[in-house]
């Protein structure tokens, strides 16, 4: 069972895709002075590509999505293109979350042979809360644009992303664990 933080963020990530799923042309149209929603999927991709893979790994599973670091400038890419990465970064991701522990997330980050003032559990927090902030940016951009029937900002968190306690203890002194609906497990766009 992943570990708690992860299923958060595999929530978070469906509704990622739940806010940036609009038509080629939507995604690609910047308004000012927003980012497009095509640029927010890469620019996320390569978070969860430098935090997840290049960082415990020193890999890169698509050295393109490097245009998107933070910092760089705005852009309108396809957003085929940067779905694309997007899903191939966070399967290659998933496998390196999916062996999280509590005593890896709070392992201090090395990197360049250098320890870092970063833990990975911080690392994984900063993704979960800079994805909201895209999302509030696309929902933002798809209203600017004249989208409707978003349904609820946060969507069924009580149903795919329940509160689970870390290493609560149950009868007998036994871990428990709880665990999310299938459908919550690894989204796709």
């Amino acid at each position: 069972m992943p570990h708690p933080l992860v299923l958060q963020l595999r929530f978070t990530r469906s509704e990622f895709i739940r806010a940036a799923k609009v038509s080629e042309e939507d995604a690609g149209k910047r308004v000012m002075p927003m980012n497009s929603i095509s640029w927010t999927i890469g620019h996320l991709a390569w978070q969860e590509q430098r935090y997840f893979i290049y960082f415990p790994t020193g890999e890169l599973a698509a050295p393109e999505i490097e245009e998107y670091a933070f910092g760089s400038p705005h852009s309108t890419p396809s957003a085929k293109a940067m779905w694309a990465a997007w899903r191939k970064i966070t399967r290659v991701a998933d496998t390196w979350l999916d062996s999280l522990t509590v005593r890896k997330l709070q392992q201090m980050v090395v990197r360049d042979g250098k320890v870092t003032n970063r833990m990975y559990g911080n690392l994984l927090q900063r993704v979960i809360y800079h994805y909201w902030y895209h999302i509030g940016e696309n929902m933002a951009v798809r209203k600017m644009l004249g989208h409707s029937g978003f349904g609820y900002f946060v969507g069924n968190i009580d149903g795919k992303a329940p509160y689970t306690p870390e290493g609560r203890k149950g009868a007998r002194g036994t871990t428990v664990r709880a665990t999310l609906p299938l459908s919550a497990a690894r989204p796709r766009p």
